[in-house]
């Protein structure tokens, strides 16, 4: 209301007596008299910055790192670790793990059905996995194109009973028996992390269990870290004995990240501690793989990436010059989305000259030199960002050991070239790398998570856990990090 009509309904109103006596008149002054006045009277306030400007200081910046916008993951309490919901009594314990982040595709990518599923893994504390169960939706989404948030969410609530009972099965257990329960509680699509971390919760209060709210980024890094003797032996292959460790590798590492919804560089220091030294700034290396098996008209069913993973062997990877991504950026940053359109304007090209309605009427040989040309200037734009980082952590922590993780490090492809590029560096590093079926989100990767939390002494409050959908590390110079 403006400020005269105000004062003229507040003096007519409590001196009507006057009124009726003396008419009083107050004329309405103008608008920009009504604004110095308020403004004289009222200190200014910052106006409000809208969603837009937000985002855009962020432009440019690596994703998924902590610069005060979400709840940051952050185990450590003042310096140290709390058992909160308290720890197992025997020296050799099992844990529960249950995952149903749908990570790669809720947040990221809507592509690839195989990740949706629910996992759940029975993992003892010397890394023996004794029972694990999951349930594919893919079924359900196929129809769709795509996965459908509210199909996956009540799927989830359909299954979660069955996936947990179908692990114990396997392990010759019951929940009884299980010494602690570790569930993923972001990121990842939140409706499916709170299925998953709903359940976890009630069967922890329900059984007495210690509890661990598992990051589900942080599960991927240390699956690098578990014993691999202690897996079936048919897990290995012959490439995959010299990277897998009888024993868990030592902090401190260099991890490179590779999924359908993250890519990472990361210094890591130990449980909780984490310093990025590299992201992507648009798309994931696992989401330009999907996109560019759909633009090929490949099944995806069970992933983008192996589905070009496997056309790309049939390929000429030198066939299609492409462009490699950011190379006048000297800093260990990665991006994407340059190179699916540099594909798509290929294939478009090749669409033209052999004189096809679309791409996915290319001959097969032509899809394949497609596929394997994207697949190699992808992994050299991946090469050159994390041999930068590896100079910065040997110059300047003496590190010379990498872990390869995430779903696209099962790519036998990028294995044997990182592999080559440790091997040949003047000081040889070592590479981790678990085993292929243990790349992807499985349940054995939370109770892993679970596991290494339980070793130093840290579990969660039960009642208090929250999901989130965007979940960074923790700022490594937070000073409750690094005390």
């Amino acid at each position: 209301m403006p400020l005269a009509l105000l004062l003229n309904t507040t003096i007519r109103r409590r001196s009507s007596h006057l009124v009726n006596s003396f008419p009083l008149r107050l004329h309405p002054l103008p608008t920009h008299h009504v604004s110095r006045m308020y403004m004289s009277s009222v200190s200014p306030t910052k106006p409000q910055e809208s969603g837009r400007e937000k985002r855009k200081k962020f432009i440019g910046l690596a994703k998924a790192v902590d610069r005060g916008q979400y709840h940051a993951y952050n185990p450590l309490s003042d310096g140290e670790f709390k058992a909160r919901s308290g720890l197992p009594e025997k020296e050799l314990f099992t844990v529960l793990g249950i995952e149903s982040s749908c990570d790669d595709t809720g947040a990221y990518s809507l592509l690839m059905f195989a990740r949706t599923q629910q996992k759940a893994a029975i993992v003892r504390s010397d890394g023996t996995i004794l029972g694990e169960s999951l349930a594919s939706q893919h079924s359900i989404h196929q129809e769709w194109g795509g996965v459908v948030p509210s199909l996956a969410k009540s799927a989830h609530e359909d299954n979660i009973d069955n996936v947990i009972q179908d692990a114990l099965d396997k392990a010759g257990m019951t929940i009884q028996d299980v010494d602690a329960i570790g569930v993923t509680v972001g990121p990842g699509l939140e409706i499916c992390l709170r299925v998953g971390c709903e359940k976890a919760k009630q069967l922890a209060l329900k059984y007495d269990k210690p509890f661990v709210g598992v990051h589900h980024l942080e599960a991927h890094i240390l699956m690098a870290r578990k014993p691999y003797d202690m897996c079936d032996n048919n897990d290995k292959t012959t490439s995959e004995i010299s990277s897998a460790q009888s024993t868990a590798m030592d902090f401190p590492f260099l991890a490179l990240l590779v999924s359908g919804g993250h890519c990472q560089l990361l210094k890591c220091l130990g449980i909780g501690k984490y310093s990025i030294i590299g992201g992507t700034l648009d798309d994931s290396l696992g989401e330009a793989f999907d996109k560019t098996a759909r633009l090929l008209g490949l099944f995806v069913g069970g992933g983008g990436g192996p589905a070009m993973e496997r056309l790309a062997r049939d390929g000429d990877p030198k066939s299609i010059p492409l462009p490699i991504p950011l190379q006048k950026r000297k800093d260990c940053d990665f991006s994407y989305a340059g190179l699916k359109t540099a594909v798509r304007l290929a294939s478009e090209k090749l669409v033209a000259e052999r004189g096809v309605d679309s791409v996915e009427q290319l001959p097969e040989q032509d899809k394949a030199n497609i596929a394997a040309s994207f697949q190699h200037t992808a992994f050299r734009h991946l090469e050159i960002r994390l041999s930068r980082a590896m100079d910065i952590v040997e110059k300047e922590d003496g590190i010379r050991t990498l872990a390869v993780v995430g779903g696209v490090a099962a790519n036998e492809e990028l294995r044997t070239r990182l592999d080559l590029l440790c091997s040949s560096r003047d000081d040889p590093w070592m590479m981790c790398v678990p085993p292929p079926r243990l790349c992807t989100d499985q349940g054995a990767m939370s109770a892993w998570a679970a596991v290494e939390r339980i070793f130093v002494g840290s579990s969660d409050y039960v009642e208090d856990q929250e999901v989130f959908a965007r979940y960074p590390f923790a700022d490594i110079n937070d000073q409750s990090i690094t005390q």
